[in-house]
């Protein structure tokens, strides 16, 4: 790719056209701090226009990586608008702002596919997470120093999760190109023994999904209902086999719908485009479930209860590092919670919610017999509530810190019965575990040759105790609804929190589109 250009430019070294060139250069780069730094720091040395094999082999892999942006869901970066800078190069100054032009195209695309096209909070305040992102004096920096297209290479996530998104991708547009899923079930439910259309329709979709062999059944028999098995276990529901009002809401979701979600998918990886640490704590909310991974593989898992899908409720997602838990731990009660819910319970009768005691400023327990509750507003109520240790304490037995500002952190809970749920969205924001004395062994066991025995010699003691990691473990408080497994079919799961679907909106509105058309 060779730039042609006018005979005055040759000879850049003479004093007036480094002059110009650098003029250009300062002058198009203006608005971009992070670019003109760079070009100031190499004396406005060209890394794109020479015709040299260097410059070259950068521009051949700067527009081969545009050409392949669509399938990493990235947005249209109008290369045209840059082609024709190139193929209309009349002077230096032209030079100039081309040079600009291509280094601020491949640094907003160095930028999105290494660490996202979005600001996570601006889109919803739900989603706290801190994303790392390269400047572009770096991103250009590292480009002139190394084989370009090799470069190129490095920049997305290599996560083994982002390449099977990025495969389910391809995949599912090629099918929308072709009809996708046929036409949709119509019906609110359906059970094993019934036939008719709607059951022909089921099994038709099923088989367009791949979890059904080809069939001329006209009744929901035995196979239909393993292939709806399936697809409830891939999909987050009660694996009964019979097709209710749940699982056909599923069923009939548009494979658009699916594929805008397995891009949120890689966006959201991008956004954790770093080391996520050899040992972590993986929380996917909307999978109700945690797990514990070990070098890639998952050596724990249990269910999980999150926060309500309620305005300050519903659990933020961001990374932070668990560095101790906490044994017969005492529930501080939040004070949104202590003033929103109990002080009217105690407004009506000031013997409600006896197991809490009422702390004073100095620390001391209050007679409640002495306070006439009805005097106070959520703003003056003056005292602190707790629930000392028990069985009964909200917060069970053992909980997990990873100490944060937003007063999030992983815990035991008396409420055992809501782990059966199909969906687990209960909690005030924290995260509530189904078997929290097995994490506690498995935290554990790199610290000690008996965790088991360990955590409860410090359990039957009834006192409120810490128990420091020597390791400490970062933990992932993720939302993912479209998760790809190392073996099996892409699993996906329900938006609770209504997250995705804004996050969609704002990645449409920066230029991402699906290619195919469904029919």
């Amino acid at each position: 790719m060779r730039i042609q250009t006018h005979t005055q430019l040759d000879g850049l070294t003479s004093g007036i056209s480094v002059s110009a060139f650098a003029q250009a250069i300062a002058e198009a780069a203006a608005q971009n701090e992070e670019i003109a730094a760079y070009y100031r720091s190499t004396g406005f040395q060209p890394i794109w226009t020479d015709n040299d094999e260097a410059s070259t082999a950068r521009r051949s892999a700067l527009f081969r990586a545009m050409k392949r942006a669509p399938d990493h869901g990235l947005p249209d970066y109008d290369t045209a608008a840059v082609m024709r800078q190139l193929e209309g190069v009349a002077s230096l100054r032209d030079l100039g702002r081309l040079e600009v032009a291509m280094s601020q195209l491949f640094v907003a695309y160095a930028q999105d596919i290494n660490s996202g096209v979005l600001t996570p909070s601006k889109v919803d305040s739900g989603i706290v997470r801190k994303v790392p992102r390269k400047s572009g004096t770096t991103l250009l920096t590292a480009l002139a120093d190394a084989d370009p297209h090799h470069y190129f290479k490095t920049l997305p996530p290599k996560a083994p999760e982002y390449a099977r998104l990025m495969k389910e991708k391809l995949k599912l547009e090629g099918l929308m190109a072709n009809g996708g899923w046929g036409p949709t079930v119509p019906a609110k439910s359906l059970k094993p023994g019934q036939s008719g259309a709607a059951v022909v329709a089921l099994r038709n979709r099923l088989i367009r999904m791949g979890y059904l062999n080809r069939s001329a059944s006209q009744s929901y028999d035995a196979a239909i209902q393993t292939a709806v098995q399936l697809f409830q276990q891939d999909h987050g529901l009660t694996a009964d086999g019979v097709a209710g009002a749940s699982t056909m809401a599923q069923i009939n979701q548009s494979l658009q719908n699916r594929l805008g979600s397995i891009v949120v998918a890689m966006e959201r990886e991008r956004w954790t485009n770093f080391d996520r640490g050899d040992r972590h704590v993986w929380v996917n909310l909307t999978d109700f479930s945690a797990e514990l991974v070990d070098h890639g593989r998952v050596t724990f898992a249990t269910r999980s209860v999150i926060g309500k899908n309620q305005h300050d409720l519903r659990s933020p997602e961001f990374s932070d590092v668990m560095e101790f838990m906490v044994v017969n731990p005492t529930w501080n009660v939040p004070r949104s919670i202590a003033t929103k819910e109990y002080l009217p319970m105690l407004k009506r009768n000031p013997n409600a919610v006896s197991h809490l005691k009422l702390i004073d400023s100095r620390g001391r327990v209050v007679n409640r017999s002495r306070v006439n509750f009805k005097a106070f507003s959520a703003k003056s109520f003056p005292f602190a509530i707790k629930q000392p240790p028990s069985k009964r304490n909200a917060l069970g037995l053992v909980k997990f810190m990873f100490p944060n500002k937003y007063n999030i952190y992983l815990h035991d809970t008396p409420s055992k019965s809501l782990f059966g749920r199909e969906v687990r969205a209960f909690s005030h924001g924290c995260i509530r575990l189904s078997d929290p004395f097995d994490f506690a062994y498995e935290l554990l066991s790199k610290q000690t040759a008996d965790p088991e025995g360990k955590f409860h010699s410090v359990l039957n003691t009834g006192r409120e105790t810490r128990i420091d990691l020597d390791q400490p473990v970062p933990v992932h408080l993720v939302y993912r609804t479209a998760i790809a497994p190392v073996k099996g079919r892409v699993n996906y799961r329900r938006d609770i929190y209504g997250r995705d679907a804004k996050l969609w909106q704002a990645l449409q509105n920066a230029g991402v589109a699906l290619r195919g058309a469904e029919g």
